[in-house]
This record gives C-alpha cells, sequence and structure tokens, in this order.
C-alpha cells in the first residue's frame, strides 16, 4: 500500500515537472538556508566547548563608578590574584594570573617568526584542559620554560622532537621548550593562542609589573585573572563573597569608585559580552535568536509556496479526489496519499539542500568568519536534520491534505464544485507573509549598511591614507629613533616617522588623578594617556583648533600637553591654551602645561564618542613606529625600501606592520558580517517569494485561459490582460509593504539605540525596498501574464 502511495505521488511529480521543479527547489534552497543557519548556530552556542570545565570557568571582572556612571571592565590590579588565594580560597579550584594576549617574536637562530602569545599562571593549561601532544601540562612550574601549540612547533621544528629546545621570546628572555599542545578549535576564545610562558617569567622581566608587585599597586589595572570555580560553588554564591575583594583594599580616596570584583562565566564570554552602566546587555546572543527566526521563516516561506501550490492546483486534481471517493477510498486514505506526496518532496528536498549547504560552506564560512563543515559523523545533525525534513513534510503537506480530502464526490463527478468565493483567501495570505518577512530583511539589511557607513564616513581627525605601523617588540627597536627617520626620509619612502605609546588605531593606557584651575571637586577624572615624539601630529596629519603642535624648538615641551576638544569639554575650560594640567598630588605632583588643542581623533570605538585625551611628550614610553608613506611613490616601493632599512638596523626581528586604514577596517567587521549575512538571506527569501509567485502566476493564467481568449476575441490588448492578470499580486504586495513597514522600523530602531554614535531612519529606505519589491513582483509575474495574452484565443475556445 505504501509503495503504491509513492508510485503515485511520484508520477504526479513527473507529471507536472514546472509546479514540481519549484516545489523541490524552494523546499531545497529553504532547508539549505536552515542548515546554514543551524550549523552556525551550533557553532555559537557551543563556543568555548572544548575545555571540559568551561561551565566552571570564570574571567575576573570589575564594576566602577565614575561620575555617576558604572565601566565595567576585566582589567585587574596584581594583587588580585593573591588576594582571591589567600582570603577565598576555598572557592575555588585554579586562580591563574595572566598577561594580555599580543603578538611577540619567537626565534632560534636565524629563524624569527611573528606569534600570538600570553604569559600565564602555572596552573592554565590544567584549567583550560589543553590536549598535550608532548609534554606534560606542568611544563609551566620551572619560569623559563615554554608551551608550544601544535602548529608553532612545526613552523620551528618541522617534525624534530621540540622538547627541551631553546627559544627565545623578544630577543631577550631565553626559555626551554616543555610542552606541545594540541591548536585550539576556531570557535575559542583562546584560537590565537600560539605559545603560553610563565607568568613569573613575565614579572620577573619587566620593572614596572615588579613595582606593581612590590608595592602592592592596587589601582594599577593593568592585568587579567581567570579562574576555575570549585565543584561544591556556583558562580552566583563566588561572586558575592569576592564582591569588595578590591573595595576593601584601597585607599580611602579610591573607594568612591566603588569597585566591585566578579567572575563572567566562560559560557557568556563570547555571547554576552556587551556592559552598559553596570548591566550586561548581552551582545551576539542577539544575533543568534535573530538569525534562529530568520532560518524558521525562509523555510517557513518554502513551505508556504509548496501549500499555496497545491491548494491552487485543487480543481485540477477535484476528479481524481472524486472517483477515489467513489469506489471506496477512505479520507484517511487520500490524506496519507497526499502527505506521501509532500514527505517525496521533501526528501528530494532534502537531499538536494545537503548538497546546496557543501556548495555554499565555504563563501557562508568567509562570510561568517567561520570553519564549520557539515556535522557528518554527530547523531543529533541527523536526527534533528531527519526530523525537521518529517516536521516539514508534515507541516507543508498537512493543509493541502486536509483540503483536497474534504471534497464531495457526487458535486466534483457531477461538474457543479465550486472551489468557492474565498478559496484564494488563505493563499493570498500566505503570499502577504511571505513578502512582508522579504521586504523587513530588505530594509533591515539597507539599514545596517547605512549605520556602517554613517561610522565609516564620521570624522576621525587625522589622515590615515598612507598611514603604516609597526609594533617595537624587540629592545633592538629603542635608541634607533633617528637612524632610522633620517635615512627612510633621506630615500623618500615616507614623508614623516613618529612613535608612540599606543598604536593609532587605539588606546592602551587611560589615567586618572589629575586637576587643573576651576576643576570640580567632585569631577572623576579618567583619560586616554597617550605618549607621543614631536613629529606624531605631523605624522597623523593632527587638526588644530587652538595653539601648536610638540616642537623641538621649545624644550619646555617636555611638560607640554597637547588635549582634544572632548578633554577641553569634559574640563570645562575656555581658552585652554597656556592652562596648567596637575597629576597626582603632593611631592609626586607633577604639572604640565595646555599647549594645543586638536580635533577630536578617533582611537577607538567608531560607534561611540571619542574619549576625552592627553598627548604628553616622551621618547621613552613607546611601543608603536608610526610611518606616513610618500604619496608620490608607489606603495609596493615605499614597503621594499622601508623593509630594507628595518632589516638593516634590527635584523632581529621580522618586518611585520599593519596600515592605519585596515585597522580601521576591522571596527566594522561584526557589523559588516551581519549585514552581509541578513542581504544573503533577505535575497534568498525574495528568491523563494518570487519563486512561489512564479508558480502561483502560472496557475492562474492557466486557469483563466478561456476568460483570456475570449477577451482577447472582444478586443483586448495585450497591455489590458497583462493589467488584468498582475494587479491582483500587486495588491497583496502593496499590502506586504504596508505591514513590513512599521515592523521593521520598530525592529531596527530598537536596534540602533545601542549605538551611541547613530544613522537615522530615513524615508527613503522604505520607498528603495517597496520599489524594489514592486519590480521583482512586476518581473515575475509579467512573465506569464504576457505569455497568456500572446497566446492565440483560437486553440483555447476551440472546443467551445
Amino acid at each position: 500500500m505504501l509503495s503504491n502511495y509513492f508510485k503515485i505521488a511520484f508520477r504526479n511529480l513527473v507529471r507536472n515537472k514546472v509546479y514540481s521543479f519549484i516545489n523541490i527547489g524552494g523546499l531545497a534552497v529553504g532547508m539549505a538556508v536552515a542548515m546554514l543557519i543551524g550549523l552556525w548556530i551550533h557553532d555559537e552556542l557551543t563556543y568555548n566547548t572544548y575545555h571540559q570545565t568551561y561551565d566552571k570557568i570564570g574571567l575576573a571582572m570589575q564594576h566602577q563608578t565614575e561620575n555617576g556612571t558604572v565601566f565595567t571592565g576585566q582589567a585587574m590590579p596584581f594583587p588580585i590574584g593573591a588576594e582571591l588565594k589567600n582570603k577565598y580560597g576555598n572557592n575555588f579550584k585554579y586562580i591563574a594570573m595572566a598577561s594580555w594576549e599580543g603578538e611577540h617574536i619567537l626565534s632560534i637562530g636565524d629563524k624569527k617568526l611573528s606569534t600570538p602569545g600570553i604569559y600565564f599562571d602555572v596552573d592554565a593549561p590544567k584549567m583550560l584542559s589543553l590536549t598535550m601532544l608532548k609534554g606534560t601540562n606542568e611544563g609551566l612550574k620551572n619560569p623559563n620554560s615554554i608551551l608550544l601549540s601544535e602548529s608553532t612547533a612545526k613552523a620551528f621544528f618541522a617534525d624534530a622532537d621540540p622538547i627541551n629546545q631553546t627559544l627565545k621570546i623578544d630577543n631577550k628572555l631565553s626559555v626551554k621548550v616543555t610542552g606541545v599542545y594540541e591548536d585550539l578549535p576556531f570557535n575559542t576564545n583562546f584560537k590565537d593562542l600560539k605559545f603560553i610562558a610563565p607568568w613569573d617569567l613575565y614579572v620577573s622581566s619587566e620593572d614596572w609589573i615588579k613595582r606593581a608587585r612590590d608595592n602592592n599597586q592596587w589601582g594599577n589595572n593593568s592585568f587579567q585573572l581567570y579562574a576555575q570555580i570549585a565543584d561544591n560553588v556556583d558562580f552566583e554564591t563566588v561572586n558575592k563573597r569576592i564582591l569588595r575583594s578590591k573595595f576593601n583594599n584601597l585607599p580611602k580616596e579610591e573607594r568612591r569608585f566603588d569597585a566591585r570584583i566578579f567572575l563572567q562565566p566562560m559560557a557568556d564570554w563570547h555571547l554576552k559580552s556587551n556592559w552598559k552602566d553596570g548591566v550586561n546587555t548581552e551582545g551576539l546572543i542577539e544575533y543568534v535568536w535573530l538569525f534562529g527566526i530568520v532560518g524558521i521563516f525562509v523555510l517557513l516561506l518554502a513551505c508556504i509556496n509548496f501549500m499555496n501550490l497545491s491548494t491552487a492546483r485543487s480543481e485540477k486534481r477535484a476528479k481524481e479526489v472524486g472517483v477515489r471517493k467513489a469506489i471506496g477510498s477512505a479520507r484517511s486514505q487520500l490524506i496519507i496519499q497526499f502527505l506521501s506526496e509532500s514527505l517525496l518532496v521533501v526528501t528530494f528536498a532534502f537531499v538536494f539542500s545537503i548538497i546546496l549547504v557543501e556548495i555554499a560552506l565555504p563563501f557562508f564560512n568567509e562570510v561568517a568568519d567561520k570553519k564549520m563543515t557539515i556535522l557528518w559523523t554527530n547523531p543529533l545533525f541527523w536526527l534533528l536534520s531527519l526530523g525537521f525534513s518529517l516536521l516539514t513534510g508534515l507541516i507543508a503537506g498537512s493543509y493541502p491534505a486536509l483540503y483536497l480530502s474534504s471534497f464531495q464526490p457526487v458535486k466534483v463527478l457531477k461538474g457543479t464544485f465550486k472551489v468557492g468565493r474565498f478559496s484564494s483567501l488563505p493563499r493570498k495570505v500566505l503570499v502577504v507573509f511571505q513578502f512582508t518577512v522579504s521586504v523587513a530583511l530588505i530594509i533591515g539589511t539597507i539599514i545596517i549598511y547605512k549605520q556602517v557607513q554613517f561610522s565609516k564616513n564620521r570624522p576621525i581627525g587625522y589622515n590615515r591614507d598612507g598611514l603604516m605601523m609597526i609594533m617595537m617588540k624587540t629592545p633592538e627597536f629603542y635608541g634607533k629613533f633617528d637612524l632610522l627617520r633620517n635615512e627612510l626620509k633621506s630615500t623618500g619612502a615616507i614623508v614623516e616617522l613618529s612613535e608612540s605609546s599606543s598604536p593609532i588605531t587605539d588606546v592602551w593606557s587611560n589615567s586618572g588623578g589629575f586637576s587643573w584651575e576651576g576643576k570640580d571637586p567632585n569631577l572623576d577624572t579618567d583619560f586616554a594617556h597617550i605618549f607621543v615624539t614631536h613629529e606624531f601630529g605631523k605624522t597623523v596629519g593632527w587638526n588644530f583648533k587652538e595653539g601648536r603642535d610638540f616642537s623641538r624648538d621649545f624644550s619646555t615641551d617636555s611638560s607640554g600637553l597637547v588635549i582634544n576638544e572632548a578633554a577641553v569639554k569634559f574640563m570645562g575650560i575656555k581658552n585652554p591654551v597656556g592652562k596648567t594640567v596637575t597629576s597626582g598630588t603632593g611631592k609626586d605632583a607633577q604639572n604640565f602645561t595646555i599647549i594645543g588643542v586638536i580635533k577630536d581623533m578617533l582611537m577607538q570605538s567608531p560607534y561611540k564618542p571619542v574619549k576625552q585625551s592627553f598627548y604628553f611628550l616622551s621618547s621613552h614610553n613607546v611601543n608603536w613606529i608610526n610611518l606616513k608613506l610618500n604619496p608620490n611613490k608607489s606603495t609596493s616601493e615605499s614597503i621594499s625600501k622601508i623593509e630594507a632599512t628595518f632589516k638593516k638596523y634590527i635584523p632581529s626581528a621580522p618586518f611585520d606592520y599593519k596600515f592605519a586604514d585596515d585597522e580601521f577596517a576591522r571596527k566594522f567587521k561584526t557589523e559588516e558580517r551581519i549585514g552581509t549575512l541578513a542581504l544573503f538571506f533577505a535575497a534568498l527569501a525574495i528568491f523563494i517569494s518570487c519563486l512561489g509567485l512564479f508558480g502561483l502566476a502560472s496557475f492562474v493564467a492557466e486557469q483563466r485561459t478561456k476568460e483570456i481568449g475570449i477577451r482577447k476575441v472582444l478586443g483586448a490588448t495585450i497591455l489590458n490582460l497583462w493589467s488584468l492578470l498582475s494587479k491582483d499580486f500587486l495588491v497583496l504586495v502593496i499590502i506586504s509593504l504596508l505591514t513590513a513597514t512599521p515592523l521593521a522600523y520598530y525592529f531596527m530602531h530598537d536596534w540602533l539605540q545601542k549605538y551611541e554614535y547613530r544613522t537615522d531612519i530615513s524615508w527613503w529606505i522604505f520607498v528603495l525596498a517597496g520599489l524594489g519589491a514592486l519590480t521583482v513582483t512586476l518581473l515575475t509575474v509579467s512573465f506569464q501574464a504576457i505569455k497568456a495574452a500572446l497566446a492565440n484565443p483560437v486553440k483555447s475556445l476551440r472546443t467551445e
């Protein structure tokens, strides 16, 4: 019996090739989209689960209140590690202090590689459950040791045994390889971790860190702390206990910031990383749910096509139903028959969707910045996919099955069966739903693109064209400023060269404790703190509002200060040039004179206001070399000359550089990725909707063949007939536009509120989306309408 059902179902599919193609093609695309989104959601939700105890690992964070606003960050003071171990040790299994992950130069002999790594406490490998391929997870106990990732070990030693081999870090610290761990997967926060060196080595190698340790500096937030809580406690309990662990150790004058320490679980690092005024405002998890909903909607659009085309062709199958019922078929048998057709369509669609996903994955991975594969060996994947397909088949086939099986055989066979005035109403509602979803996705995509462009085009306060940055990773970089500058300028490769403590596109240090005449005693000060050399302003192209730049002609500039517009506003001073700013108090107090005010230089997030900033003159506290390339020479020629000069004077370091415009562009990658994915899904939603529209239009044209023939005989023009067949569909799309517009406005307006620097929602966005939807509808429907209008009426009327 079942084989007979499927045999009849297959014959029906072959007999109606166009409708079968639309049904199978539409469902395959819809299922492929749902599968891609499902893989993406799985990758996001399993982030960091590589670490076996990820549900017990936390990152130390702190809330601090400044001028009535709560700021949240992960920078910790040096003494916090010992404080938690000594007073709250029973709550933890492991506590590990850490540096910030960054690029370092590893070298052995003449081989040098710039490699991302971190300095970590001895328990870190066990806490992160690293898979050790060589050595043990206790390899950091020796302060002059290093653990390498598998790929880093292979890069240095190929197939030779790396254990006990000696490397140098940044050409100054000699370390011995004590272990090799498996490369970490792409969906973990530590994916770029190519080496781990001991925390004790880090402390002993830097004088400023020794001072932070020896002087018990609770106010110097320059480090990180990771911890694994004990098995018998939860994060809520631990966080209550350690809340005041920093506050209780601060001097009275610093307690006004109300420092509160807590651990953020590893499960939340990736998806819930946003904080506003001390409250977690989630983060990427919003996009996980958003795209999950989009996936369901796109699949629903494909199901709607199937339901619409099946019910639309009901008159053609009415006699089949009547005959079957007349010779004894029960309604349940007819329902099974139609559901079997639906399941057969879904089976074909599922097979094609797997093929489409396999083809699309490389592109999708590139757009989504993932390394996903189809989970062939995962039973859950197959259980969900097959269950999903079965559910889709039942949902898509249920309405046609129940509708067609309800026909009365007497009316059908006597020829008196009519589908009714409102039989097409469900189809029209579903078409409206399809285009509402599609148009809303288009509007959302345009607004995301507009927000990104708005932020990209905001004034940045400097000229980033041809700006190159080189990090000073080894001691050999220092003390060679004049040599490098003079030789590079003589080659004509650069216009100017300077040094700074932070890269041009970020701020690495913030400081407080400043005072000035007229300062409100209750105002908490927090400024971006950047050290620069004399030529920095010329290198980046500062725009001065008042005063002047640093100059070698003025020896007093060593105590000079350049500030930005945001600082003037924050300080509330008029005519700032010549005013004195004092750093610190008592015997440690130091006075600086404001010599210039520049337009705000955008160094951090392009979506937030520029922070109040102080630029100090110093050639000692610098970490970056900044070069302005000569615009009259080709970039490749200039880079070649710069590389030769750096290899001449700093042979110990590989020539690694970054361009400011590339680093600036990276700040938009999340929004651009979301926008591209939204465009991709919106295009597929439109495609599926138009596929269904095409099928319905062809059916309507076929259904009204005789009417069209009579109208042509009576003198109707092609334009009249085109209008007749198109107007109903246009009305449905217009209703969709009226529905989608307020929905899209509501959700996108809410989305924009998370950006302090944001675009507006212009009226032309809705007009553009509407015109686009109407144009696509006309093109889709017109093909069938014009084809029907051009048909010879003799053929359609010869039997009358």
